[in-house]
């Protein structure tokens, strides 16, 4: 069983989250978010006001590229993912993209102003994020397409057989934002 761990990548604020799930032959269990022991494996402070989840029932679901004007910690509760962050935020990161499987057994820390998708690689997905502003129909959202070939992005399913909204696909390249 792994230990709960919380890691740097080269974005900064981003965080990739080794969770313990305890399994058995009834199942599994993992504490998703359990704020003191995170925080003393390095978590930033984070004060949650909303829960979301996000039922994707086939493989090949994508979703963003979005960038929300708050943080996000992401966890899967069945299934698996490929996300893809991209560092939208003005500076020397700029445009830089780390990707992640998740599973049940890890999460992320999107910080504000870094774009995040995922596409979903099992049937059923179940995507949560907990997240430390309210929804709102006036948040500012930084948008660019999942599949602009400057991201160098290494998407499993390709977009010709990607399910994607209208909208995702109409979304502007990185250049677009420089």
């Amino acid at each position: 069983m792994a230990e709960l761990s919380v890691d740097t990548t080269s974005i900064p604020g981003l965080l990739r989250v080794t969770l313990a799930v305890h399994g058995d032959n009834r199942g599994w269990f993992k504490e998703a978010y359990q704020q003191e022991k995170l925080q003393a494996a390095g978590f930033p402070e984070f004060d949650i006001v909303q829960s979301n989840v996000s039922f994707n029932a086939e493989p090949g679901v994508t979703r963003g590229i979005h960038a929300e004007p708050w943080d996000k910690y992401i966890s899967l509760a069945h299934g698996e993912a490929f996300a893809a962050i991209v560092d939208l935020r003005p500076g020397a990161s700029f445009g830089v993209v780390e990707t992640f499987t998740l599973t049940p057994g890890n999460a992320i820390y999107v910080p504000r102003g870094c774009g995040n998708s995922y596409q979903t690689l099992t049937p059923d997905v179940v995507y949560t994020y907990l997240v430390n502003d309210h929804w709102s129909p006036d948040a500012q959202y930084t948008l660019i397409n999942a599949y602009d070939p400057a991201l160098g992005i290494d998407w499993p399913i390709a977009a010709a057989d990607a399910i994607r909204s209208q909208k995702d696909i109409d979304h502007p390249p990185l250049a677009a934002l420089q």
